[in-house]
């Protein structure tokens, strides 16, 4: 935790820098939060060096989960000491939002922060987006700490695939991986017409799939620039998909791309879920109502198009980007774009919700399930990319379903009881759960998240916690067993 204090406060310190550049005002404010930062973080680290080194499954669990919160208390210090959101509750759920990679906040009026400040909201989702342990991982061997326990709670989902026998040289290659795309996202940006500033705060929202935008209106406020919404697009698509499959890309081992199942599913869901609500836009949205600056420009075949694609990416891949105010088109799209929150992108992405392999084993496994109620005797084991799956994987896939949805609906109950109509409580409970930001109600697409209650906000910050770490993670340290010796 000490170390991950660390890269918190280090990254402060580029916020600064950004500040100083900039000339915000708010330079000595953000150099004091990374310097407090940093400091817990030393003590932290020379209070605990003379420890054990081993550990075991369950102690990664509790670094994992307790690491999460520990970086977003301290992460909170840059929006308190510059008073650009002067209460603890936002301030607190504003950064979980970014860790978690949510994406929903409760400012405002973003364009009036100094640029320190909102480099440092945007830099909460890139740490957040391919993990804050995961990041870690490739130094704590230095420490002699070993990081597959912290990699296998990090990411406790189905999608295992390894680049390298050593867990350190994956998390390398990953994080090569993202820096890259998020440098080629900021210069295609640029080049697209964006500020330098603009287009690197998009390139971090955008790869790590978390939808803070430097703009009040979101990705609308280029409603007038296609090229800058296709890049966005484009790299949204990516990080939806498998990091593993984007290192098989520049290995040159297509063939492993094109065999994947669950690539193959994610990619016929935008296509298809794209033509679904393009046909609606364009022949039964209200325009007039549904733009959120440019209402003419959803009248032509392409824009419907674009706007269509754009908003089905940012929802299944729980980026959040806003183009529009999709609540408004038609009454079946509102419930069409409330169902995709529950899909999510890849395993293996930076994208949160179910994610698709899930929902791929337990289609096939339902279908099977007609099959042996005529064959009861017949083995038929499930099949992802032409290999069997343990029944094990299975039934944590049932598991991880059910719990999922009953945190759900919890979740829409507890936001009821803070006097929200239904609409409101469970495109509320539905996004922080998937990490998506915009919702439904009052919460919706051109809205933000200031009119919750403070007691929702601390809520909707553990259901996003939950959701980003994939429920299990949490809910075991809610266990009594998980506390016991043996």
């Amino acid at each position: 935790m000490g170390l991950l204090l660390l890269f918190n406060g280090g990254f402060m310190m580029i916020a600064t820098l950004i500040s100083l550049i900039y000339q915000d005002g708010v330079t000595f404010q953000l150099l004091l939060a990374g310097l407090v930062t940093l400091l817990i973080g030393s003590f932290a680290m020379v209070g605990t060096r003379n420890h054990r080194k081993e550990m075991n499954k369950r102690e990664g669990y509790i670094v994992v989960a307790f690491g999460w919160i520990v970086m977003s208390l301290t992460g909170t210090l840059p929006y308190l000491v510059t008073e650009a959101i002067p209460t603890f509750t936002d301030a607190f759920f504003e950064t979980m939002s970014g860790y978690t990679t949510t994406g929903a906040s409760i400012l405002n009026d973003i364009e009036i922060l100094p640029e320190g400040v909102l480099f440092w909201r945007s830099t909460t989702h890139w740490i957040g987006g391919m993990g804050i342990i995961v990041l870690a991982i490739a130094i704590l061997p230095l420490l002699g700490v070993g990081g597959m326990q912290l990699f296998a709670a990090e990411a406790p989902g189905p999608g295992g695939d390894k680049l390298h026998p050593r867990i350190t040289d994956t998390a390398k290659r990953l994080w090569l991986i993202y820096v890259g795309y998020t440098a080629a996202e900021t210069i295609l940006l640029q080049i697209a017409g964006m500020s330098f500033f603009d287009a690197i705060n998009h390139a971090l929202s955008t790869l790590s799939t978390g939808g803070f935008s430097t703009k009040n209106e979101s990705i609308a406020h280029w409603n007038d620039n296609p090229a800058i919404q296709y890049i966005i697009m484009f790299f949204m698509f990516l990080a939806g998909t498998n990091f593993v499959l984007s290192y098989y890309l520049f290995k040159g081992k297509v063939s492993k791309i094109a065999k994947d199942d669950e690539f193959k599913l994610y990619f016929r869901f935008v296509l298809v879920f794209t033509l679904v609500a393009a046909l609606l836009i364009y022949f039964r949205a209200d325009v007039s109502q549904s733009s959120v600056m440019h209402p003419m420009v959803l009248g032509e075949e392409e824009s419907a198009i674009r706007h269509a694609l754009f908003q089905v990416l940012a929802v299944v891949t729980t980026t959040g980007f806003v183009t529009a105010d999709y609540t408004m088109w038609t009454p079946f799209l509102t419930v069409f774009f409330f169902g995709l929150m529950f899909l999510g992108g890849s395993a293996g992405s930076t994208a949160g919700g179910v994610k698709v392999v899930r929902h791929l084993i337990l289609i096939k496994n339902g279908f099977l399930e007609f099959r042996r109620a005529l064959h009861p005797n017949a083995i038929l084991p499930v099949r992802y990319n032409k290999k069997s799956i343990s029944g094990d994987i299975v039934f944590n896939i049932l598991g991880f379903f059910i719990l999922y949805m009953l945190s759900f609906i919890i979740g829409a109950g507890i936001f009821s009881m803070f006097q929200l109509d239904f609409e409101s409580a469970i495109g509320l409970s539905a996004s922080s759960l998937g990490n998506v930001g915009p919702a439904l109600g009052d919460f919706g697409p051109v809205n933000n998240y200031s009119g919750l209650p403070p007691l929702g906000k601390w809520w909707a910050s553990f259901l996003m916690l939950l959701g980003r770490l994939e429920l299990f993670t949490i809910l075991i340290l809610l266990t009594p067993f998980f506390w016991r010796n043996r």
